[in-house]
């Protein structure tokens, strides 16, 4: 049987030649090691935990459920469970529908999808950057305030429904360019066609791709990989010159300026010296407001693009007109290639001066003559066309709101952010209430720790959930704010001291290591070790394999994997909750016997 790593690394050496074929992709799937690997991948992800329309979850997996598996894609009688239908809210206050596929093809999935990641990984554009190892929100808006230098206009662009609405002929046709295995290129379609229960009904999936699917996004990538390669064909024939013209108005002015500066190191009249010392002052003060290149160039083009899943934005060096075209041809393109549509209240088309929205951001570039000095003590304006990345104050009220942390007090006709209590955090203990608020306040800096106001949105959002946790407590304890911040202050910082399980003293403390703005370094390249992931040790296979159930001892037992979501969930009261509890983990290798003495026990 081949090493699960050789076989990704063998498909990686060739994921760059673009017109290499892959062939006898489906024997893959009957490698039992790929299963293993699978399975460890997936083991961490609490999800797995949530039942499918099969009611099957990951407790109680076993190596002859792998075989099973493996029989039935040898005679291709596997069909995937149509996935189960629920919702999740989105943003702007509506549903994303999510599909939860049972455990089984969640295994099957997750092989597919290092299989097609192998294959294409490193044929993706260096421009896309959803779903995609050592890639991430953070890498795509450093690359556009990296690349996006200048740029005068911006397209925002949103596809409409983008996962429910790949057409499934043509995304089998995109695989079909470089996969030359129809039995492998089948069981992609029986996922796509699987369909969804909702309400206890089946529907058919005559289009798109689940979201929550384990093989979705690799798809989705794959899908709009297309799309990637069309905007670096388009900027080709978009682009033109080599750079901007000179303006004329500032390279005369600097002329006399030049003129002015000889003639005064050649002047000994002192009076004479002072009064064109005065001039040139005056001349090198109105240069530094003149643009030295013409803003408008009809002879200078550019285009610039980045794209995280569905939602891309375009950088053009051009005019409005520009823009309306180059927003045409796409709607076009995704009409008649990829018969997908954008979105017409978000594909805008902004002016650099104003605010795009990308990823939470909003993004804009400086027009700004302020001078900083070179390396050589120069003073330049090196401020001017580069893009800043932005929160702005509805973001972090959005956020505020999110977590019921605040409310509104009209104070002589503004509008005025207040602190409120939790009244749901209420049946907590003390630490874990300031537990919950230190996660959402590091979680708000960590996403938003690259912007250029991070330092002063991020106190924002903190001094706010700061005395919302005051108020809290101070419900919570029936004391005031001001009895809360004496009794919980030492020395300057915040804390609460408590007890654990084993009754040791430790204590929690509110988030105080400031809101410094972290800038994220990228790599141009995608690099062939970014391609080739390491699959990960095998550790609950090994526990299977050696046979002997860690709960009664019996050896040469066919071992199940018994799973809990949390910790938390275990009973001190049963023999293997206390063992799970005693070791720390939340699995537990077990017999037949044994395994349905714990069904029982959770039924």
């Amino acid at each position: 049987m081949r090493n699960p790593q050789l076989i990704i690394d063998t498909l990686c050496s060739h994921s760059k030649t673009s017109d290499y074929k892959y062939e006898r992709l489906y024997r893959l799937l009957f490698n039992e090691e790929m299963y293993y690997a699978a399975y460890e991948r997936l083991k961490v992800k609490q999800g797995n935990m949530t039942p499918g329309t099969d009611g099957e979850t990951m407790d109680g997996m076993s190596l002859a459920k792998i075989k099973r598996l493996i029989e039935s894609l040898k005679d291709e009688t596997y069909t995937p469970h149509p996935a189960k239908r629920t919702y999740i809210p989105k943003k702007n206050g509506k549903l994303r529908p999510l599909g939860i596929p049972s455990w089984s093809d969640k295994l099957v999935q997750e092989v597919a999808r290092m299989i097609l990641q192998a294959i294409y990984e490193g044929a993706f554009s260096d421009r896309s950057h959803g779903f995609r190892p050592h890639k991430s929100c953070h890498t795509a808006l450093t690359q556009i305030q990296r690349t996006f230098t200048g740029v005068k206009w911006f397209v925002e662009g949103d596809i409409k429904g983008f996962f429910d609405n790949i057409d499934h002929d043509t995304l089998i046709d995109i695989l079909r360019e470089r996969i030359s295995d129809e039995r492998f290129l089948r069981m992609i379609r029986k996922f796509l066609n699987a369909g969804y229960v909702e309400d206890w009904k089946f529907h058919e999936s005559y289009h798109g791709t689940p979201q929550g699917g384990i093989i979705s996004p690799i798809l989705a990538n794959i899908y709009l990989n297309r799309f990637d390669r069309y905007m670096e064909d388009y900027a080709k024939t978009f682009n033109r010159g080599v750079g901007r013209k000179r303006n004329p108005t500032y390279f005369n002015l600097n002329t006399k300026t030049c003129a002015l500066r000889r003639k005064l190191r050649q002047e000994t009249d002192e009076n004479k010296r002072a009064d064109m010392t005065e001039r040139l002052a005056v001349m090198q003060a109105q240069l530094r407001t003149i643009p030295c290149k013409l803003d408008m160039d009809e002879d200078y083009r550019r285009i610039v693009y980045t794209r995280y899943a569905d939602d891309f934005l375009i950088g053009v060096i051009g005019s409005k007109t520009d823009c309306e075209n180059i927003k045409a041809d796409i709607t076009a393109h995704m009409r008649d290639c990829l018969k997908l549509e954008l979105s017409p209240e978000k594909t805008l088309i902004t002016h650099c001066e104003e605010t795009a929205k990308f990823l939470g951001y909003d993004i804009t570039v400086l027009n700004s003559d302020m001078m900083s000095r070179n390396s050589r003590g120069i003073l330049q304006r090196n401020h001017r066309g580069k893009v800043q990345l932005l929160v702005n104050s509805e973001t972090v009220r959005k956020a505020l709101e999110k977590h019921d942390a605040v409310t509104y007090r009209e104070l002589d006709g503004k509008t005025v952010w207040m602190p409120k209590s939790r009244t749901k955090m209420l049946a907590m203990e003390p630490h874990i209430i300031l537990s919950r608020f230190n996660s959402e306040i590091r979680g708000f800096y960590n996403y938003y720790c690259i912007a250029n106001n991070c330092s002063r949105q991020c106190s924002s959002f903190a001094y706010i959930m700061e005395y919302s946790l005051c108020k809290t407590l101070a419900q919570k304890l029936n004391l005031t704010k001001s009895k809360v911040k004496r009794r919980y202050s030492k020395k300057g910082r915040f804390v609460i001291t408590h007890k654990d399980k084993n009754g040791t003293t430790k204590e929690t403390v509110l988030y105080n290591m400031g809101f410094a703005r972290k800038p994220k370094g990228y790599d141009e390249q995608t690099h062939l070790e970014a391609v080739a992931e390491q699959l990960p040790k095998t550790t609950l296979i090994n526990r299977l394999k050696a046979g002997k159930c860690e709960l009664c001892g019996q050896e040469n037992q066919q071992l199940h994997m018994h799973h809990v979501r949390l910790l938390s969930e275990l009973d001190n009261d049963t023999p293997w909750g206390r063992q799970m509890l005693r070791r720390r983990r939340k699995t537990l290798a077990v017999c037949k016997s044994c395994m349905e003495i714990i069904n029982q026990k959770k039924k």
